[in-house]
């Protein structure tokens, strides 16, 4: 029976400098060429997962957008997508103009992914997430409005202070089309607000890869909320030392830090090659 191994990246498998340990890399690495069936599953887009995990082997598609994009890393294949519907697409947009939203907007505008924003309206958070993703070329800055919400609209990201976002989170998370999620940004004082279709989640891709690659077992690593759809579907599932308490509680069990490379220590121990 193949178990699929299944890590997030912020917080659990990245350390706290953003980045993957040569000791993890090397480790995981070797595993995957023995035949691991290991990927990751992460609330980050391709574009900026494949920066930060540089050098790491992955042989089977890598979950993206909290669970919207499922893709090979390698050849950019995307092997299942979600996006919102028409009539949910403009009702978010209702709520999010209603409440002063202010909103990136990742979409597939003339088959091309996108993130639009408008600008002059960035605010600390929304700089910072530029700035730190220079020459990003999926970035679409507009200036009005209409332009904002064009294309094939996946997914929301608003960035601000938690009661800047909660009375939205609470319209959202309140409507069972939507996935939503509220949680803080790792190591700094914003919040981010995500809007998804209902059947975008870290959970319902990792079940589509595990029949893909006819995996009989998922074994699962996080350190936040958003993993824990993934944990209620893995049948073995790991909270990293730094997680959250509410993760913690749902664990098999809690392994060492991201710092301290609790993922690739317990592989290395515990896991099975197929």
């Amino acid at each position: 029976m193949k178990t699929l191994y299944v890590t997030d990246l912020d917080g659990t498998l990245l350390n706290s400098n953003d980045r993957i340990s040569q000791y993890s890399i090397q480790t995981i690495n070797g595993l995957v060429a023995k035949g691991m069936q290991f990927t990751y599953a992460t609330a980050r887009s391709l574009v900026s997962a494949s920066v930060v995990a540089e050098g790491l082997s992955t042989t089977i598609p890598v979950i993206a957008y909290n669970g919207a994009l499922i893709i090979h890393p390698d050849t950019g294949e995307v092997i299942s997508s979600l996006s919102f519907t028409r009539e949910e697409t403009n009702d978010a947009i209702g709520i999010l103009r209603e409440y002063g939203g202010n909103p990136l907007v990742y979409a597939y505008v003339d088959g091309v992914e996108r993130v639009s924003y408008l600008m002059g309206r960035e605010n600390d958070g929304i700089r910072r997430y530029l700035d730190v993703r220079k020459g990003d070329r999926r970035f679409r800055p507009v200036q009005e409005e209409e332009s904002l919400y064009q294309g094939d609209i996946f997914y929301f990201t608003c960035i601000a202070d938690r009661e800047e976002l909660l009375p939205l989170y609470e319209i959202f998370v309140r409507d069972d089309r939507f996935r939503t999620t509220l949680q803080q940004e790792l190591y700094r004082p914003e919040y981010f607000l995500e809007i998804m279709p209902k059947k975008a989640s870290k959970a319902e891709a990792i079940k589509r890869l595990k029949e893909i690659w006819h995996c009989g077992k998922v074994v699962s690593f996080g350190d936040a909320i958003n993993d824990i759809p993934m944990f209620e579907v893995s049948d073995e599932c790991y909270a990293v030392a730094n997680a959250v308490q509410e993760l913690k509680d749902r664990a098999t069990a809690v392994i060492a830090s991201n710092d301290e490379d609790g993922v690739a220590k317990w592989l290395e121990r515990n896991g099975r090659i197929s």
